[in-house]
């Protein structure tokens, strides 16, 4: 265990607990005095030990067995979600949270981010296994296509956009490296371009229409995330309100800052909803300054950095591919989380990684981290295709589901 320990990534680490100190004083800077949130930034700080837990034991078992085993760690996700459709807690509009003893929460939706990038690594890794060759389409994109929307819908019952198109983005990702084929990509970006961009003009064009669509399949709350976005002229004052003072906030940062809890807007009941948790980059914009922010963002940049380091030094597929969603996982959250502050992206209840308060996304985050450092520590092994162990009868129909999805993968 010690020599295991000794090949963690220090870098990593260090850049981990930077992360941390952004984090803690951030949530105490708008939370301090205030009785609801003022125990927030002491819980935030539990969960990073919990995380930092979790981030060594992960780091300490073979990656290997996730791809082993990830046929069934799909299965138990999928069940996590459907569970949370009947007996979840609903918060901010999305039915999306399970009550865990000790007053504890969890997300599944945040959770199984990280399940379906070990399953599709593990897809990946089973049927690409000449490297040669790319994805072939039927056979390979869409089933892989299939079983990402199967996730994606139940996370969208759920009323949880930003999860739900975070794993379309890890889907496009672990395609990308897996060898999808030039012209299957080509035409992949001409259609997701042309139906944004349609999308995006029908709604500015078609607003009305838009609105009453929404309505009627009960998702007014879209409109509220469109309208300050696309057509901030026929937003309601409640809808933009947000958005609006978020902007005025990041704008009063200026260089370097208002200096610590000075913040004018942000330190305002109600002013920016959510700033310990969503909206916390505002915080770090206004009170930090254009330093803090570049500071925060090169910290990510870093992290990124020694992950692709760590994927380039694997010798063989799985790693990469595992860093390869994870990473995907990470920008998405970080683009979409400061985007929709400076108003490049619609707002979608994304939190900004390691950063934000909230233990499921930050214990998940940890977990991913050390899922990379199980890569740099067992990453120099010999490939080995591991079989599944103690499948069901093949005879019964749970086998055959499962044989089916595997052998429809090891086909070449």
């Amino acid at each position: 265990m010690l020599r295991k320990l000794k090949q963690l990534d220090f870098a990593v680490m260090l850049v981990l607990l930077c992360l941390m100190a952004f984090s803690l004083t951030s949530i105490y800077s708008v939370t301090a005095g205030r009785p609801k949130t003022d125990h927030y930034s002491v819980r935030m700080a539990v969960y990073y030990v919990i995380g930092f837990a979790g981030f060594l034991a992960t780091s300490l078992v073979n990656y290997k067995l996730l791809i082993k085993y990830a046929l069934y760690v799909y299965i138990f996700g999928l069940m996590l979600l459907l569970f949370v459709l009947f007996a979840g807690n609903e918060y901010y509009g999305a039915r999306g949270w399970l009550t865990l003893p000790g007053g504890l929460s969890l997300q599944p939706a945040e959770l199984f981010k990280l399940f379906l990038v070990i399953f599709l690594s593990s897809l990946l890794l089973r049927k690409n296994r000449n490297r040669s060759r790319g994805l072939y389409f039927w056979r390979d994109v869409v089933p892989m296509g299939l079983l990402t929307l199967v996730p994606l819908m139940l996370v969208m019952a759920q009323n949880d956009l930003g999860n739900a198109l975070c794993y379309l983005l890890i889907l496009v990702g672990l395609l990308w490296i897996g060898g999808i084929r030039y012209v299957h990509a080509l035409i992949g970006f001409a259609v997701a371009f042309a139906a944004i961009f349609g999308g995006i003009q029908a709604y500015i064009h078609y607003h009305d229409e838009a609105a009453k669509l929404f309505k009627s399949i009960g998702r007014e709350h879209w409109i509220a995330r469109f309208d300050p976005w696309l057509v901030p002229d026929k937003a309601s004052r409640d809808d933009s309100w947000q958005t609006y003072n978020a902007k005025l906030a990041i704008g009063s940062g200026g260089l370097d800052g208002k200096g610590y809890m000075q913040g004018t807007t942000i330190q305002s009941d109600g002013r920016v909803p959510l700033a310990f948790a969503d909206s916390i980059f505002v915080q770090i914009a206004e009170e930090y300054g254009f330093i803090g922010s570049s500071a925060l963002l090169l910290l990510y940049f870093i992290l990124i950095h020694r992950m692709i380091l760590i994927a380039a030094d694997c010798r063989d597929r799985a790693g990469p591919y595992l860093i390869t969603g994870i990473i995907t996982m990470f920008i998405y959250q970080i683009f979409v989380n400061i985007g929709a502050f400076i108003g490049l992206m619609p707002l979608t209840g994304i939190t900004l990684p390691f950063i934000s308060y909230g233990g499921t996304s930050l214990v998940i985050n940890m977990v991913s981290i050390g899922v990379v450092m199980s890569v740099r520590i067992h990453g120099q092994e010999e490939e080995e295709l591991l079989p599944l162990q103690n499948e069901p009868d093949p005879a019964t129909g749970t086998g055959k589901i499962l044989r089916l999805i595997r052998d429809g993968f090891n086909r070449n």
